[in-house]
C-alpha cells in the first residue's frame, strides 16, 4: 500500500521570514504524524533558506515515524547525513536561485560519482534515494548506481497548462514507473502534487511512497496541519498497492 511522506520545508520558509522561532517546523512534522503520515521529508539546502541543521538533529531524535532527507551530492551533505542518519538520503540536483527544485538530478555520465557518493551511506544502513525525471536513461543510470529507490519528479505533470500535456507528461511517469520495477527499483513519487492531480494515479501500481509538502502546507493555513494530512492520507489509503 503506498503512503505518505509530508515534507515540511514550507513551514521552515514561514519561520524564516521573520527569522524567528515559529512556526515549528518539528511540531508541524508531529502533527503530521499524529494525523496518519508514515513519515517526514525535509531538504536541507546549501544557503540554508529555510531547513535549519538544528532541525534535522530534532526531527531525528524526536520522530516516531522515518526521517527523510533530501540534500545535494556534495561532501559536507554527506557529512551530515552519516552523522544524522535519516532512514533514507534522495539526492536532488540544487541551484541557488531556483525558487524550488526545477528538475530531476542527471545521472547520465555520473554513475561511478554517485555509486561512490552513496556507498558509506549504504554502508550504514541508510536507504538511498535519487530524485530523477521519468527518462528511460536515466533510470537506468539509476539502476546502475545502485540505488534502492527513485524518486519520479511529477513537477512538469502538475505544471502542464492543458490536459494534453498533462496526459503526455502522466504516461512518461507511469511507463517510467513500470520500466523502473523491471529494474527492481522501488519508486516513489514528487514534486507538485495535490488534493486533485493526485486522482491520476490512484490505479497505477507499484508506487511506494508519495511525497507532498506545498499543497499540504498550503491547504493547513485554512484547515489545520492535522486535517490536511489526514485528507491527504484518506485520499491515498484508497489507491491501488
Amino acid at each position: 500500500m503506498p503512503v505518505l511522506v509530508v515534507n515540511v520545508d514550507h513551514i521552515a520558509t514561514l519561520r524564516q521570514a521573520r527569522l524567528g522561532k515559529e512556526p515549528d517546523p518539528v511540531t508541524g512534522a508531529h502533527l503530521a504524524e499524529l494525523a496518519g503520515a508514515q513519515g517526514i521529508i525535509v531538504h536541507l539546502r546549501e544557503d540554508r533558506r529555510h531547513i535549519q541543521d538544528k532541525d534535522v538533529e530534532l526531527l531525528k531524535t524526536t520522530l516516531k515515524t522515518n526521517l527523510h532527507l533530501e540534500m545535494a551530492a556534495t561532501e559536507e551533505m554527506q557529512k551530515i547525513a552519516l552523522h544524522t542518519l535519516p532512514h533514507m538520503v534522495c539526492l536532488v540536483p540544487e541551484k541557488r536561485q531556483e525558487l524550488t527544485t526545477e528538475g530531476g538530478l542527471n545521472c547520465l555520465g555520473r554513475e561511478q560519482e554517485l555509486k561512490e557518493f552513496l556507498a558509506p551511506l549504504k554502508k550504514k544502513g541508510i536507504k538511498t534515494s535519487l530524485f530523477i525525471d521519468a527518462e528511460k536513461e536515466q533510470i537506468e543510470a539509476a539502476a546502475q548506481i545502485g540505488t534502492e529507490y527513485i524518486e519520479i519528479h511529477t513537477g512538469h505533470f502538475a505544471d502542464a497548462q492543458n490536459t494534453d500535456d498533462q496526459q503526455k507528461e502522466f504516461q512518461k511517469i507511469v511507463t517510467g514507473i513500470e520500466f523502473a520495477q523491471e529494474l527492481k527499483l522501488k519508486v516513489n513519487l514528487g514534486h507538485g502534487l495535490n488534493y486533485h492531480n493526485i486522482l491520476a494515479f490512484a490505479r497505477i501500481p507499484g508506487i511506494s511512497e508519495y511525497s507532498i509538502g506545498h499543497s499540504i502546507i498550503s491547504r493547513a493555513v485554512f484547515v489545520g496541519i492535522f486535517q490536511a494530512v489526514k485528507q491527504m492520507v484518506d485520499i491515498i489509503a484508497g489507491f491501488t498497492p
